[in-house]
């Protein structure tokens, strides 16, 4: 017992005997929290890991109090070039390419068509959703329905998060015999309204002056502009008229438009919210680049610092020592072209120096030229680089190869990393289908049905023939082939196994459609047989009968 235990014990006996009980208690828990992960990466007697403090929160801390540093941060990385730019370029290139286009797919038993039924009722929604599809359907006016794939595909990547707000205009076009529009807005203009009655305090980041997070009276709360009920479920987002740090449009306060998620009475979506969440409970999403941002920016700087020692190396730097005694008559610039000459003040031309080439000078009595030949090693920067690369391109989910467009392995080796690279490509391009892509389809056929330009039985009175009138696919550009004839024969392995189909492996090669290769085709071969018979063509249309046969 020390000092204060013997005082204690001699005041108050009771309460030393519950201070000996407690320290008892505690000693016994910390022998038995002493166990697994607390003698590896839990560890805090480990001389190595005692150093090491963090914390972490809820994702509403975690996250939402830092997203205007990251996807400020983020877009300052991607407006530099480089590594972070080629991340971002990747995705857009693979993800969607061009767009991902259309592809109805109905089960036309459980819709009780017929094939032909089927598939001529494909044909025509394809026809007029294109139609829709490639007018300008934005708020801007200025693109089409693939053009805004690309911008919230890209805002993701930037942001975090993007959001489209569905709107219809007033009249159709003369071009465009449908409403519906879509409004894309940033994530920065989805962010907290200020306080006003009805609504409770507010927790401030310390190092921003945006409330990141407001409770209300009714139990609900609002996490960086979106809405919650008491339950946590999305009801409401809430969109600024400008930019937090904008000033545009001049002369306008700060205004806020409070959007409910759906639609209570076709319960279409309002808004189309595109995130990729990483926690539960998580309502704002996390820029893509925001594992790497410090890693590429120290990246960067190195960079940078190699290319201004390689400008310094290629100077051929000439010193000039003046010492007492008269000096020259004949100046270096004297000797170079009067077209060629550094144009200078009068003040300063004695004392310019210039060099030109095959010049012979006379120097002055007590000058001198001594030359510069500065060293710089910079035969480790590929190699450093390529390690940076490749940790980067690991957070990324994207091969070192692939984010650096460089294939000098083997061609295992090569399509190895491209296979890598589609994985997470496809999973992207799938998840941006479901909310994206397919939520705007159904929403235009809602309108398609309604004004009975497309013909849908059943479609307002049961939500299970709604969904199969609904279904579709979204096709995308392909991987491409490093040795093409190899992966051709791979698929029609494929096929002939019944691995895949021919509208798959089509999608996959090419990224175009199979049955509408069939109708191409069957022309094409129709127009051959037209052709008039000759020796050569007899041959090659014999050859290609038993093709054909075979």
């Amino acid at each position: 017992m020390n000092f204060l235990d013997k005082t204690i014990a001699w005041i108050s006996p009771q309460r030393a005997l519950k201070r000996e009980a407690a320290r008892a208690r505690l000693s016994f828990l910390r022998k038995f929290t002493n166990s697994g992960y607390s003698h590896s990466g839990a560890s805090r007697k480990k001389k190595s890991m005692q150093g090491w403090n963090s914390t972490s929160s809820s994702p509403q801390e975690d996250i939402g109090n830092n997203l205007r540093l990251l996807r400020e941060r983020s877009r300052d990385l991607y407006m530099s070039g480089g590594l972070a730019a080629g991340a971002i370029k990747k995705n857009q290139s693979n993800v969607l390419g061009s767009g991902l286009s259309l592809k109805c797919q109905l089960n036309y038993r459980m819709l009780g068509l017929t094939p032909e039924q089927a598939k001529e009722w494909e044909d025509r929604t394809e026809f007029e959703f294109s139609l829709w599809a490639s007018s300008k359907v934005d708020n801007t006016g200025l693109n089409d329905f693939y053009d805004s794939q690309r911008i919230m595909l890209t805002g993701w990547l930037l942001n975090g998060d993007s959001l489209s707000v569905m709107k219809y205009t007033d009249r159709p076009e003369r071009l465009n015999p449908y409403r519906l529009r879509l409004h894309l807005i940033e994530a920065d203009r989805l962010n907290n309204p200020e306080q006003h009655s009805g609504y409770g305090p507010a927790f401030i980041a310390a190092d921003t002056e945006i409330v990141e997070y407001i409770n209300l009276s009714n139990g609900g709360a609002i996490h960086n502009g979106v809405e919650t009920d008491p339950d946590g479920r999305v009801v409401a987002y809430w969109i600024s008229n400008k930019y937090p740090n904008s000033l545009i449009p001049f002369n306008q306060p700060m205004r806020w438009a409070r959007v409910e998620a759906y639609n209570p009475v076709s319960g279409l979506p309002n808004i189309l919210f595109v995130m990729d969440a990483e926690r539960a409970e998580q309502y704002r999403g996390v820029p893509y680049l925001a594992p790497v941002i410090e890693q590429i920016k120290q990246m960067n700087r190195y960079a940078e610092a190699e290319i201004a020692a390689a400008i310094v190396n290629s100077f051929f730097t000439a010193f000039i020592t003046v010492g007492d005694g008269p000096k020259n008559e004949i100046p270096f610039a004297d000797s170079i072209p009067e077209e060629d000459r550094v144009k200078l003040p009068i003040e300063d031309r004695l004392a310019s120096y210039e060099m030109g080439p095959g010049t012979i000078n006379v120097l002055g009595e007590g000058e001198s030229v001594s030359f510069g030949d500065p060293k710089h090693p910079t035969a480790g920067f590929d190699t450093f680089m390529k390690a940076m690369a490749q940790l980067a391109g690991a957070s990324l989910d994207m091969p070192y190869e692939v984010l650096l467009s460089v294939f000098n392995s083997s061609y295992s080796a090569s399509r190895a990393a491209l296979l890598q690279a589609w994985r997470s490509f496809r999973d992207r391009r799938d998840w941006f289908a479901h909310d994206f892509c397919q939520p705007v389809y159904e929403t235009w056929l809602f309108e398609a049905v309604a004004t009975g330009r497309i013909q849908a039985l059943g479609f307002f009175n049961d939500p299970v023939r709604r969904k199969l009138w609904s279904q579709a696919i979204w096709i995308g550009p392909s991987p491409g082939q490093i040795d093409p004839l190899k992966e051709v024969q791979a698929s029609e392995r494929k096929i002939a196994n019944g691995f895949s189909t021919h509208e798959r492996e089509t999608a996959e090669q090419t990224g175009m459609d199979w049955d509408s290769n069939m109708d191409v085709l069957q022309r094409e071969w129709q127009k051959r047989r037209e052709l008039p018979v000759t020796p050569d063509t007899a041959q090659r249309g014999g050859e290609q009968t038993n093709a054909d046969e075979n």
